[in-house]
């Protein structure tokens, strides 16, 4: 009897994790109430006003989820066995990426305390761990494809961990100021292409 997950129902599974994740994160946006009899120019102000880092922390998080969505796909894409672990380690690292638009949440209202940014940028590591423990598991049970080379490999392992490094990095950063460290996570695109001309060349 086939006990096991058959690796593309994990895959699609988790695929619709992230797409509820990103909704449910839209929908915590919400429109502000304005006076009435206020002017075109004032209603402007006023929404740049009070969406303005609403929407800012919504499209960081919205590109976040789509970094580890990517980085998700490229893991698996050389994944070629299910397994048990695996399954799990996948189920703790979708309940990390469940957990962004409530840390969104908490930032959207209270992210000039620090501790706020650090409980973020906590989640968003321990999701990236989770996915390079993931990876890691499958290079150790030889569930990778045998195709790839020792360079290859070395490349998805280097890269599943960037992120994740990053964003515990930018916990420091935010000891020292709070908006360098939302900006630091920009780092991660261009370490992303060095790493890749580095490794596919």
């Amino acid at each position: 009897m086939q006990t096991k997950i058959r690796l593309e129902h994990v895959i699609s599974f988790s695929d619709a994790i992230f797409a509820f994740s990103i909704t449910f994160m839209a929908v915590t946006i919400q429109i502000p109430d304005l006076p009435e009899n206020l002017t075109q120019t004032q209603v402007i102000q006023s929404i740049i006003e009070k969406l303005g880092p609403r929407f800012t922390i919504y499209t960081i998080s919205f590109f976040v989820i789509g970094v580890y969505w990517i980085s998700y796909h490229q893991i698996f894409n050389h994944i070629v066995g299910s397994h048990v672990i695996i399954v799990w380690l996948n189920l703790v690292f979708l309940f990390f990426i469940t957990i962004i638009p409530f840390a969104v949440d908490l930032q959207i209202d209270y992210g000039f305390y620090q501790v706020i940014f650090t409980l973020y940028a906590l989640v968003l590591t321990m999701a990236g761990l989770s996915l390079t423990l993931i990876w890691l598991h499958a290079r150790k049970d030889r569930l990778i494809d045998k195709s790839l080379n020792n360079a290859e490999i070395k490349y998805i392992s280097i890269e599943s961990i960037l992120s994740p490094s990053i964003f515990a990095i930018s916990i420091l950063v935010s000891i020292i100021d709070l908006q360098i460290a939302y900006f630091f996570w920009t780092v991660i695109i261009p370490a992303k292409i060095i790493i890749r001309k580095k490794y596919t060349q």
